[in-house]
């Protein structure tokens, strides 16, 4: 029986090296004259193992890894391809602990299959939510949505179901899906993970989308920087093209759907939705000041739907196992899972799915297991360069939407950058005005100058120039920005400077640089 030995092509792994590690094993195959073949599979998000090779035997995998290429024939002498016993074998990968612990619903499938394999996505559960949606009227999917309580994980965390009931009522003789995959927040990658690791989940989630809405076309709008998930997303929407799950008649059913993948130039300001629609329509990707909603006037002026990629993944498993199931998960108002991505100075870097409701002190200490540095955790920014900072103080609050609001954070798109006690906190504000500055489109003056002032600002402070007028000068354009910005990049870059401000204001009173110089 031919032996499936599995090595990732995820951005990631192909990163630290995966590409040469396939090659490498791919020659000892043959010059072994070994019943063995490849399958290149997604990641499973554990980044410190990667590469992770994994072999399957009798249904299970066998890990070994982080695997380099010079590894690959000490790995076969030893018997890789019947589980033999190695220094980098794992066990099985499916009880590591970081695995064992998750609560795959989304990402159910990442790093199990070979993504562009129709038939093993089947074969995992893959597509029963689109066929029983083509058994249902439209407003039927939409309740279902709506029962599940899944919101908007791009971010905003506005109810998916409320957006999808806009567009299937607004009048309008065609109307869009479009995928915000643009994923530009700093410590995120659960999008990429998904494009490479299992775009059939995501196509799927477009076509219950535009069966439940009258859509008959998508966009899958992302950025040149993810060549990788632009090629997998490309392919796979020819073939399920090909296969009938898009085109005139989705699975038979005599609703049209289609999509196209698009490719922006990689501006952050595109990852907010209005900005986004004009870049698709081949306009400078500038925000458009609403009303009207895009849910009414969206692209090319018809109602349109946008919702990120985790938000239209995780529909297909609300369709297949009912909105109940999914509901159960979580806690308030935050319902089913979030795929937590753990990056920065951290040990165990990676994505992490499970139900809304851990404490960060739980994310960052136990499943992320400290700093990788073995220095104390100083500050941890959630929700991107957008995001606030969180002191040790505050790792007690649990990741829900309004648990972080209340502490003037924000989840976002839930990427998690760890930083160690070395963290200079006023750099870090100004790096937050400068990003905002120069990814700003310019269109409205609390974000286009408020931004460059607060660079200003914050360099006086770290010069010791009137350091206390300086810094009620950058709260208050910090208070300006929040009010008066038409998006939340002019609109939300004030919380990482404010938090920044309040929680560590030992950074914001430097010495006078003649002093310092004493």
């Amino acid at each position: 029986m031919t032996v499936k030995i599995y090595v990732p092509r995820d951005a990631a792994a192909l990163a630290l090296g995966a590409e040469k590690v396939a090659k490498a094993i791919a020659q000892e195959i043959v010059a072994r004259g070994l019943d063995a073949e490849i399958v290149r599979n997604g990641s499973r998000g554990m980044f410190w193992l990667e590469p992770l090779v994994e072999v399957e035997l009798a249904g299970k995998r066998i890990g070994y890894g982080p695997v380099k290429a010079k590894d690959v024939s000490g790995l076969f002498d030893a018997g890789i391809v019947n589980g033999g016993d190695h220094p980098l074998c794992l066990g099985e990968v499916e009880d590591l602990p970081f695995l064992k612990q998750q609560t795959r619903l989304t990402f159910a499938r990442c790093g199990v299959i070979d993504p562009l394999s129709l038939s093993d996505y089947e074969a995992h559960g893959g597509l029963a939510g689109l066929r029983r949606a083509v058994s249902m009227a439209p407003a039927e999917i939409v309740q279902e949505v709506t029962d599940s309580g899944l919101r908007g994980r791009g971010g905003a965390g506005f109810p998916t179901g409320i957006k999808w009931k806009t567009v299937l009522d607004a009048a309008g003789e065609r109307k869009y899906i479009v995928c915000n995959a643009d994923e530009g927040d700093s410590g995120t990658f659960a999008d990429r993970m998904i494009m490479e690791g299992d775009p059939f989940v995501l196509i799927e989630g477009m076509a219950i989308s535009g069966l439940a809405t009258g859509a008959t076309k998508g966009f899958i709008y992302t950025r040149s920087e993810y060549p990788h998930a632009i090629a997998a997303m490309s392919e796979a929407v020819g073939i399920a093209r090909q296969a009938g799950i898009l085109g005139p008649s989705v699975l038979g059913s005599g609703r049209a759907f289609d999509i196209e993948v698009r490719t922006g130039a990689g501006a952050y300001v595109c990852g907010e939705e209005t900005a986004l629609l004009n870049s698709l329509e081949g306009k400078r990707g500038v925000v458009r000041a609403k009303p009207p909603l895009p849910a009414h006037k969206g692209l090319f002026n018809c109602p349109t739907v946008i919702n990120n990629v985790i938000s239209l993944a995780s529909v297909p498993v609300i369709m297949e196992k009912g909105a109940a199931f999914y509901r159960d998960f979580g806690m308030g108002r935050s319902r089913g899972t979030i795929p937590l991505q753990i990056a920065g100075n951290i040990r165990y870097g990676g994505l992490y799915e499970t139900a809304f409701g851990l404490s960060l002190g739980d994310i960052v200490d136990r499943i992320g297991g400290g700093t990788a540095t073995g220095r104390p955790v100083k500050a941890v920014q959630v929700g991107g360069p957008l995001g606030a900072y969180f002191p040790r103080a505050l790792f007690d609050t649990p990741f829900d939407y309004e648990a972080f609001a209340a502490r003037d954070g924000l989840i976002g798109h839930a990427g998690i950058v760890v930083f160690d006690d070395t963290a200079d906190m006023l750099k870090q504000a100004r790096f937050a005005m400068e990003f905002c500055a120069v990814e700003s489109c310019g269109k409205c003056t609390p974000c286009r100058i408020g931004s460059t002032r607060g660079v200003e600002t914050a360099d006086m402070i770290a010069h010791g120039i009137e350091p206390e007028k300086n810094r009620a000068l950058l709260a208050d354009l910090c208070n300006t920005m929040k009010l008066g910005s038409l998006c939340a990049l002019g609109g939300f870059t004030p919380y990482p400077v404010m938090s920044a401000m309040t929680h560590f204001p030992e950074d914001f009173s430097p010495a006078p640089i003649a002093e310092a110089a004493e």
